[in-house]
């Protein structure tokens, strides 16, 4: 039973409601890039290890990943906005800390602590949309807002974090945090309902149901929160060495344990009478279907995001300040597609929506790959925003679909199942896409550097130029001019090539997830918001599994 109004269409008190819920959202995934263009001042500050630097920049988005199935069976127990709030005041008295934080030990430390208020927020602000709007397309419109402000707040991290450092210290990156936290608190008791699992019985097997009984309320399962916390965690670390530093045995390792962490936590849910995921709705076309997508669409956002910026600083030419600003303008390619493919969406099956969208995002990538050293800039722009509004549209009918086919009683969970799929998408695109621009980057250096060249490089300096753009930056404005210059060329030419087949690969990635979206998901938007409890889908569970879902 769900302790929420009677269904009907939003007022003007849900939509502020939303809006209310939007600003944690933008700031917690604003957090994911803020500390980009901060993080020298930081070091100059608390004079960080290489190590130490690794961990201020990563702890954050490891945390927020580990945590975040954990919590949206938190919020689904304990009550969504109850968690909204905790969250908010767990991320604001850490936004503080951080700020002030006096050695690169506090700062990974607190930035943990920020993790785990983003964790707490982030699923249930897209949970609490599940509850605030049961009409289907009220409830399509605030998705779509909802996924622009998260996609908005990436991109804006670097832009407000490059205002702020040119008046401010690095610590006012993190105490913009505070206003919209303090807002937070005083205005959700008002205008957000409570939304909570009334019983515990859903999911799990009939039998497991039966032996724990119905309406039993069991103890909140540490184990599984263990195990989902330890399973992501481990993967992710490994994924983000591997594109950090290449394949390893270290990084090989924790993604064998992760996944042999992640197989322990599905077999125990399967068990449970009140399992954390439920696993019947994770196997559903109409949910599953649209996490898979979201997984796809994010390896291209993010395994692509890294190439765009470094191609705008080091290629370009442009400051960090001016590359911020300008990645802005493939944002706006969000204000367009986003609202149109929800318009298109109500006449037309949204997997044929969804597709299409996925064909943009594959146009645009395919025009990526003709990026050249030379290219004029708008040319590089063009097609980030045809790339980028493909993406959103077809994540926006995604995320709407999948939250639309949860009861509303899992809410918090499906969101949070939804968003880790997310993160492991983009961590799997920064591994797998990363590579591949590295290695042509490589081989195209190795085959490039004159000897005398190499031979007046110091130290172990020609190693680094044949790794990476920035350490043949870094090199060249240490040599001659004409043997600078010549390195610079060189290294551009590389990893614009590098780039190049990136994109191809992303490209066909598109071109997957469009035949999925299209094949798989064809017919199951009706039946995702037909009914307002998500219920069971025709033909997509197995006799013995129709009626576990409520």
């Amino acid at each position: 039973m769900e302790n929420s109004h009677t269904p009907g269409l939003a007022g003007r008190k849900e939509w502020i409601a939303l809006g209310v819920l939007m600003l944690p959202l933008l700031l917690v995934s604003m957090d994911i890039s803020i500390l980009y263009f901060a993080i020298p001042f930081v070091s100059q500050d608390l004079e960080p290890s290489a190590t130490q630097q690794l961990w201020i920049l990563d702890m954050y988005g490891f945390v927020l990943a580990g945590l975040l199935i954990t919590m949206g069976a938190l919020g689904d127990r304990i009550g969504r906005r109850k968690l909204v709030l905790a969250g908010a005041a767990v991320f604001g008295a850490a936004s503080v800390a951080a700020a002030y934080a006096h050695s690169a030990d506090a700062l990974i430390g607190v930035r943990a602590l920020l993790g785990l208020g983003g964790a707490a927020l982030m699923p249930s602000t897209l949970a609490l949309i599940r509850n605030l709007f049961h009409d289907a397309k009220q409830r399509g419109r605030a998705v779509t807002i909802w996924t622009g402000v998260m996609t908005t707040g990436i991109s804006l991290g670097p832009v407000v974090s490059g205002l702020l450092l040119e008046h401010f210290w690095w610590g006012s990156v993190f105490l913009i945090n505070l206003p919209a936290m303090v807002l937070l608190l005083v205005l959700v008791p008002f205008l957000v309902p409570e939304s909570r699992t009334e019983s515990d019985g859903q999911g799990g097997t009939e039998g497991a149901r039966a032996g724990a009984g119905e309406g039993e309320r069991e103890p909140f399962d540490l184990v599984s929160a263990a195990l989902s916390l330890a399973a992501l965690l481990t993967v992710i670390y490994g994924i983000k060495e591997w594109a950090r530093h290449g394949f390893a045995p270290v990084p090989a390792l924790a993604v064998v344990v992760g996944l042999a962490l992640g197989y322990v936590f599905v077999r125990r849910q399967k068990r449970l009478a009140h399992p954390m995921i439920n696993l019947e709705l994770l196997g559903r076309r109409a949910f599953g279907g649209p996490v898979f997508a979201n997984v796809l669409a994010m390896f291209a956002t993010v395994g692509m995001a890294v190439f765009l910026t470094q191609y705008l600083q080091s290629v370009q030419g442009l400051s960090p300040f001016e590359a911020a600003l300008w990645s802005l303008v493939p944002a706006s390619g969000v204000i367009v597609a986003a609202p149109a493919a929800a318009m298109l969406a109500q006449r037309v099956d949204r997997a044929y929506v969804m597709g299409g969208g996925f064909v943009v995002a594959a146009a645009g990538f395919s025009w990526l790959t003709q990026i050249r050293t030379d290219s004029a800039l708008w040319f590089c722009l063009s097609a980030g925003a045809l790339y980028v509004g493909g993406l959103v549209a077809a994540m926006t009918l995604a995320n709407e679909l999948a939250i639309g086919a949860a009861p509303p009683e899992r809410a918090g969970s499906a969101a949070a199942v939804l968003e880790s799929g997310q993160e492991l998408g983009g961590a799997l695109g920064m591994a797998v896409l990363g590579s591949v621009g590295a290695a042509v980057y490589s081989r195209e250096m190795a085959d490039a550097l004159p000897a005398d060249v190499i031979a007046a490089l110091p130290g172990g300096e020609a190693d680094a130029v044949r790794e990476t753009l920035g350490g043949a930056a870094a090199a060249a404005a240490r040599l001659p001019a004409e043997a600078g210059d010549s390195v610079l060329a060189a290294a551009r030419d590389a990893f614009s090539h590098g780039m190049g087949l990136a994109s191809v690969g992303a490209a066909v990635v598109m071109a997957a997830a469009a035949l999925f979206s299209s094949v798989v998901l064809r017919g199951t938007a009706g039946k995702a918001t037909s009914k307002a409890g998500g219920g069971p889908e025709g033909g997509d569970l197995a006799p013995a599994q129709t009626g576990v879902l409520k």
